[in-house]
């Protein structure tokens, strides 16, 4: 594979517009730029949680996994048409999710984000994948043509985020802080 990015300043999107996989151009405040640059604040929520728990560990392998599924989210956004999300992306967050909700007690109240530093950044990146999921969502309004296995992953991935924040709070020794309704 040839320099894909030689050149990082080509001052072409001075103004205002992004070039996307295809060669096409669109403005940065657009829908599609709006999908795109929620997943990759997700993928980087990610990265920050993967620096907290170090190299060494399953959830370590899992949240790897993510960001690669990640790059794949943002490149099917970037070129239209261009399909990369497929049901292997979904059945391997559903593996994840099943593996971590095991050892898990039922819920018999909400929760809060909190606990420890590993399980809150866990729930940062949980809120972020939601974000990013309503961006692709709303693109979708626009576009048919986005398909819903990406609307799909990030759902299921921020589902195994809460189970993980869950479990690495459980792992790391804290206390699930449940919510109590006001009056």
């Amino acid at each position: 594979m040839g320099n894909r990015l030689s050149k990082i300043t080509t001052r072409t999107g001075d103004d205002g517009s992004t070039g996307l996989g295809d060669g096409s151009r669109i403005n940065k405040d657009h829908a599609r730029m709006h999908a795109i640059g929620d997943v990759d604040e997700f993928n980087s929520t990610l990265g920050v949680l993967r620096a907290t728990l170090g190299h060494d560990d399953a959830e370590d392998a899992l949240l790897s996994l993510m960001q690669h599924h990640l790059f794949d989210v943002g490149g099917e956004l970037a070129v239209p048409g261009f399909e990369m999300v497929t049901a292997d992306h979904l059945a391997a967050i559903e593996v994840h999710s099943a593996r971590l909700n095991e050892d898990l007690p039922p819920l018999k109240e909400f929760i809060l984000p909190a606990g420890t530093l590993a399980a809150s950044h866990c729930q940062v990146a949980r809120a972020v994948a939601r974000r990013a999921e309503r961006s692709v969502v709303a693109l979708r309004h626009l576009d048919d043509a986005v398909r819903p296995e990406i609307q799909q992953y990030l759902n299921r991935a921020s589902d195994v985020l809460f189970i993980l924040a869950r479990s690495l709070c459980r792992r790391d020794g804290g206390n699930e802080v449940y919510w109590q309704r006001g009056d």
